[in-house]
């Protein structure tokens, strides 16, 4: 019998690499607050905010294996969010510049008649390369990355603004790290190769 599995979030690029692993799933919208506590470091609140993700659904889908994720960029020491405004993103771009982002995105599986919980951290590091203001400014117009931590989308165009970008699973970028998660799967019991 195949686990049923639930990705929490209802995010399309989130469905799209989980798309890749050949499973079967379903998503729903965990409805979580994403406020950072005071104090709270990255690592700390999206390892916090993945699992809240995927225990905030367990009443609904008690036998579905569930999948939460969190995700948020980090420069120059401080948690920098989505921009929402054109201003925003240019200004975080402009701050990107020659200069590096490390992406911490939590992960956990949670099954709730279990109680089990499978849970990371998983960092990417994205170094840019030096930027004009009119690459910046046509980027932004190009791309609209507003609803993106970080103002760009690796998946598209975002990939131009980069020197290099250090890590075990480009996927994490997107905010999904498919090879944390498909060792957690197989972990639990679930292998894509096999089922």
């Amino acid at each position: 019998m195949t686990a049923s599995i639930l990705l929490a979030s209802t995010s399309p690029f989130r469905q799209a690499l989980l798309t890749k692993l050949g499973l079967t799933f379903v998503t729903d919208s965990p409805n979580v607050d994403e406020t950072a506590l005071p104090g709270e470091n990255a690592e700390t609140l999206v390892k916090r905010l993945a699992v809240a993700k995927a225990q905030a659904l367990a009443e609904t889908y008690p036998e579905h294996w569930i999948i939460g994720s969190d995700q948020v960029c980090v420069l120059d020491g401080e948690i920098t969010g989505k921009p929402h405004t054109v201003e925003n993103a240019h200004n975080q771009l402009r701050a990107a510049s020659g200069n590096s982002i490390t992406f911490y995105t939590g992960l956990a599986l949670y099954h709730p008649s279990s109680q089990r919980l499978i849970q990371c951290c998983e960092p990417f590091i994205v170094h840019f390369r030096d930027l004009s203001d009119d690459e910046i400014t046509n980027y932004i117009k190009k791309e609209q990355p507003l609803q993106c931590a970080g103002s760009f989308k690796s998946e598209g165009m975002g990939i131009c603004l980069f020197e290099r970008l250090e890590g075990r699973d480009p996927n994490t970028l997107i905010g999904l790290p498919l090879i944390a998660l498909n060792a957690m799967l197989r972990e639990a019991g679930i292998n894509p190769l096999l089922d």
